[in-house]
């Protein structure tokens, strides 16, 4: 249809300009947020966010001004209609990388704010830890974390897909503002640390894997509820392999309640029934650091929980499936893959070096002096006060305290190495005059 005095494409060709005025205003992070050097990104993850953003913006820019080429040239001649289709287009573009912004900003504004920010730079220095695995091929990816409302913690992975179709740079974690600060902290972003390892590593397609041949030999067990819920298991897998009774002790926090919650079916949800779940991750702890405090852990919960007063199909239901438990948790614990390289799972974890006993004298030899326990990796501390905590040698008010300082001890650090980071300069050195 013609487009009498051209008046639509002046609409269209205004509009367009003005998404590239708006665009320009997009400034990169560095200019417009104001954080202390302690609450700033890791070096690695801000370098990698900057770059992606502005190759976004770039991208959509060049966009932008072929289409207003086009619209001077041939898109002269084509009809209104079409003219607005391709702009339509370019907009939801704009829109996409204002939400790619938007994203980051959540990340990045919380830095300023007063103690959150530092201790979020402290929470980075532990997903980093938390992260590391021994295993040749593994890649470790930058993450960054930032406070939520509510018990629940979340992670937007690494190379999963963002608005716009790109995809992720970073591991983007978020993590409960009322568990701040306490180990239990560290239970839940060690869990969505490990949805990012487990991701990495394949664990829970091989598993799946696994699990569908131990069905096919045991049809009538409980192998197909484990495989609803593997994904979920994995992670507070990779958290007790890192925390030891810190995360299921955190665990249980989080999922403490009212009953009918802790026991309702869970449905198509990939997350445990809150009461087993907590029974699959003390029975994990149980085989990998073995410790009669696993054996305690689910007395006391069951305690909490009685079942005597459900319903006897429910009841008969739970029953058949914590049966099931030492057989599901001996299949993940051996399972191996490729990507683990003939290690099974169970043994990628340090089991020496988190053994509730060999915690609890690193408890006493650390006697609570900052300085030694700011020097040793951050997941090794949370498992160690957690377990001190668990063990009645600390209180929660000491724990709160230490951690705070801690996660300031270690935000300073991982400033300080971007402060003392080498530059690297490939010029020639100039010659000095003779």
């Amino acid at each position: 249809m013609a487009d009498p005095g051209g008046l639509a494409t002046r609409l269209l060709e205004h509009e367009a300009r003005g998404l590239l005025t708006r665009l320009d205003q997009v400034r990169p992070f560095a200019l417009h947020e104001t954080m202390v050097p302690a609450a700033a990104l890791p070096y690695d993850a801000q370098l990698i966010i900057e770059r992606f953003l502005h190759a976004s913006r770039g991208r959509l820019r060049e966009k932008v001004h072929g289409y207003l080429d086009w619209l001077h040239g041939q898109g002269r001649q084509a009809g209104a209609a079409e003219q607005q289709r391709r702009f339509v287009l370019i907009r939801l573009g704009f829109n996409d990388v204002l939400s790619q912004f938007d994203l980051f900003t959540e990340v990045i504004t919380q830095r300023s704010e007063h103690e959150t920010g530092v201790w979020l730079s402290g929470l980075d220095v532990l997903a980093r830890d938390a992260l590391r695995v021994d295993l040749d091929g593994y890649e470790q990816v930058p993450a960054v974390c930032y406070l939520a409302r509510g018990p629940g913690a979340a992670i937007r992975r690494a190379r999963t897909r963002l608005p716009g179709g790109e995809s992720n740079p970073v591991a983007i974690i978020r993590v409960p503002r009322e568990r701040m600060v306490g180990s239990g902290i560290a239970s839940s972003l060690v869990h969505e640390v490990g949805h990012q390892g487990a991701a990495q590593l394949g664990l829970v397609e091989s598993l799946r894997g696994d699990l569908a041949r131990a069905a096919g030999k045991d049809p009538q067990g409980c192998w197909p509820t484990w495989d609803k819920w593997i994904s979920e298991i994995v992670a507070d897998c990779w958290s007790v392999g890192k925390l030891g009774i810190t995360s299921t002790i955190g665990l249980l926090a989080v999922v403490s309640l009212p009953a009918f919650f802790v026991f309702r079916p869970s449905g198509s949800d990939p997350h445990p029934v809150p009461y087993l779940r907590v029974l699959v991750s003390a029975t994990i702890g149980e085989a990998i650091y073995p410790h009669p405090q696993w054996a305690a852990m689910r007395h006391s919960w069951k305690q909490l929980y009685p079942t005597s007063d459900l319903p006897a199909g429910r009841r008969t239901e739970l029953e058949r499936l914590e049966a099931a438990i030492p057989d599901f948790v001996r299949l993940l614990l051996r399972h191996r893959s490729a990507a683990l390289h003939g290690h099974r799972l169970g043994d990628i974890w340090p089991r020496r070096e988190r053994h509730p006993a060999r915690l609890i004298r690193l408890h006493h030899d650390w006697a609570g002096d900052i300085a030694v326990m700011a020097r040793q990796p951050s997941s090794l501390v949370f498992a160690v006060i957690g377990q001190a905590k668990s063990a009645g040698l600390i209180s929660p008010e000491e724990e709160s305290r230490l951690l705070s300082v801690l996660l300031q001890a270690w935000a300073v650090r991982s400033s300080l190495d971007v402060v003392q980071r080498p530059i690297t300069n490939h010029a020639q050195p100039a010659r000095r005059a003779s």
